[in-house]
């Protein structure tokens, strides 16, 4: 508490007191000591457009396969048991199917020469074809077991027809057909 022998201070005392006792205002130019982060914050968004733009994101998809071995495209079975050996040739008129027994005819019925399931126009027929590897793995009991086979695809053959095959020949819906792909090499 102030004294009360004091004199009380005057409207200019009380005026000056107060004016001095203000913060200084902030000279031009002068940032009153506050940080200025906006330059900061420019070059960070730079930074990291730059970054973003050129960053290259990939999805691989892997498949389960076997590539060719050393000494041939063949598979190699116990010549006791009789097995299917499947192979399927993809050409630019469809695919060729062949067995142990020798190539599959035109409309998979029997043994003989020619394309097994032609094109469709312009389109490499699945529908058949999964049907054509059902019907040869179904043809005799101990081809049930069989997993292999092997695809072989001409040069000209655009890489998604041979995993379109190779998917066709793999399962259709629950049921497997050949999971086992391995590749061959044309000759």
């Amino acid at each position: 508490m102030a004294d009360p022998q004091e004199a009380p201070l005057s409207a200019a005392q009380r005026s000056r007191i107060r004016r001095l006792s203000q913060p200084a205002e902030a000279q031009p130019g002068d940032e009153a000591g506050e940080l200025n982060v906006v330059p900061y914050l420019d070059i960070i968004t730079n930074i990291m457009m730059f970054v973003l733009a050129s960053i290259s994101v990939s999805f691989v998809a892997s498949i389960d396969t076997t590539p060719p071995a050393i000494g041939g495209g063949k598979v190699r079975v116990d010549a006791s048991t009789k097995s299917l050996n499947l192979a399927a040739i993809i050409v630019t008129q469809g695919v060729t199917l062949k067995t142990s027994s020798g190539s599959i005819a035109t409309g998979c019925n029997d043994v003989g020469s020619g394309v097994t399931v032609p094109k469709n126009g312009e389109e490499y027929d699945l529908k058949n074809l999964i049907a054509c590897a059902k019907r040869l793995k179904n043809a005799n009991a101990s081809f049930k077991e069989e997993t292999q086979v092997t695809i072989t695809a001409n040069p000209n053959v655009e890489y998604k027809t041979v995993i379109d095959v190779m998917d066709a020949l793999r399962n259709e819906g629950e049921e497997e057909l050949f999971p086992d792909v391995h590749f061959g090499v044309p000759r």
